[in-house]
């Protein structure tokens, strides 16, 4: 086995290894003493294993935004401490099992994360990551830290223990986070390409960012479109950017459904689709309706499925068609939604229910009922529904109101549809 102290690597190894510059390896040597290569007769540096390790350990935390002069000061803190074995592990899996010391540590640093965005104090909040960072790899404070305190405040929120401003504050500060260690990530040093997109009407955008964060920090080149992105002209998307991998997140029914939309306008192609989401988290069942491969119930495992599926690309099977009845249901009720729309907003305006949220209750239950039914089964509509109904009950609005509205919406359907929307119907018939 290599012996770490032993130099043998010269110059131009530490650059292609750490991705750090010539003349920054020379002045942080000259003004901090890290790294200490040694020299051959002829003058030239020589590194050892240890020494490259220390640069790459040293650039993480400067991308991470940790000042060189802080992060130096850290390393040789942990020197002193004789814990620089720590340098090593980022040489390791970044998700190694951690002791229950550093589960505590994390969960500490989570926690006093989540109050300082309480509080509105981006200054804390921003050095609290500052020191997590320091103590561990990037992917493990993106994923135990970050993630893990935005779904805790989004749950807060659900419950109403939080306001959608300190949800909001909170998600900002994150994925500007996320949007800096994205920036300051390595050229990418493994073949291939993929594109990381949310379907039509997705704007819940954090996990898929996580996710190209961690997919360029391993070295892929990703491109990442973001939020809403139309799948018109997606072909010629994936044919001019040469890729060979597409990405893709849904978090609410009736996004799945554009998600679905989405792996069958690429199917053709041949370009595999991997996704993940909370609704597929829900509801496992979906995952048999999406032609593609799903990434996981969490991110961690999400950067090592998708290397496999880059090496061996596999082969999507084609979806069952739609019932007839069905498909003859879903074109009948999008027709008369207008109707069905109007319809609500004159049988309750003014009892109780805000035009606002009498068109946002609309187009959820048009948007999900149309979902369901494209994906072949109505019954996918109770737990949309049922996280609905505990989202306005934990927001405060009176229950009552939500059985007004469900009852009023059968009533108006029998009115509207004709016996092709009877599906529809007993489903909502037999839900309340």
């Amino acid at each position: 086995m290599l012996d770490e102290d032993v130099p043998i690597f010269n110059l131009r190894a530490v650059v292609r290894e750490t991705g750090v510059k010539p003349d920054t390896l020379r002045a942080w040597e000259r003004r901090y003493g890290l790294p200490n290569p040694k020299r051959t007769d002829g003058g030239h540096r020589i590194y050892s294993r240890r020494d490259i390790d220390t640069v790459k350990w040293l650039a993480e935390k400067q991308e991470a935004g940790l000042g060189i002069s802080k992060a130096v000061e850290l390393w040789k803190q942990l020197d002193l401490d004789g814990q620089n074995g720590s340098v090593a592990v980022d040489r390791a899996d970044v998700l190694d099992p951690l002791t229950s010391q550093e589960r505590d540590v994390l969960s500490d640093k989570r926690e006093a994360w989540i109050a300082a965005c309480m509080d509105f104090d981006e200054q804390h909040a921003t050095r609290i990551l500052s020191e997590a960072f320091a103590l561990f790899s990037v992917e493990r404070v993106c994923l135990d830290v970050l993630m893990q305190g935005v779904a805790n405040i989004g749950q807060r929120w659900f419950e109403g223990n939080t306001t959608v401003q300190q949800e909001h504050f909170a998600t900002s500060l994150a994925t500007r986070q996320l949007d800096s260690l994205l920036a300051a990530a390595s050229a990418p040093t493994r073949h291939g390409r993929i594109l990381a997109t949310c379907p039509p009407q997705e704007t819940h955008v954090f996990s898929l960012l996580l996710l190209t964060v961690l997919l360029r920090r391993a070295g892929w080149d990703v491109v990442y479109l973001g939020a809403n992105a139309p799948i018109d002209h997606i072909s010629d998307t994936i044919a001019r950017g040469h890729f060979q991998l597409v990405v893709s997140s849904a978090q609410l029914l009736h996004t799945a459904a554009s998600l679905k939309r989405l792996a069958n306008a690429i199917q053709p192609l041949g370009i595999p689709l991997v996704y993940g989401g909370r609704i597929f988290n829900l509801l496992p069942e979906l995952r048999s309706r999406i032609p593609g491969t799903f990434l996981g119930e969490t991110l961690d495992g999400a950067p090592k499925l998708i290397e496999r599926l880059m090496v061996a690309q596999p082969s999507t099977m084609p979806m069952a068609e739609l019932p007839q009845e069905l498909s003859e249901t879903l074109v009948h009720y999008r027709r008369q939604l207008p109707a069905i729309d109007a319809a609500m907003e004159k049988a309750l305006q003014g009892n109780g229910i805000t035009l606002e949220q009498l068109s946002q209750a609309n187009r959820s239950m048009g948007s999900d009922i149309s979902a369901a039914l494209s994906f072949g089964n109505l019954d996918y509509l109770g737990e949309e529904v049922a996280w609905v109904e505990g989202l306005l009950q934990n927001q405060g609005f009176p229950a009552e109101l939500l059985d007004r509205y469900l009852i009023t919406y059968h009533e108006v359907l029998q009115e509207h549809l004709d016996e092709r929307g009877e599906p529809i119907v007993d489903w909502l018939s037999k839900a309340l």
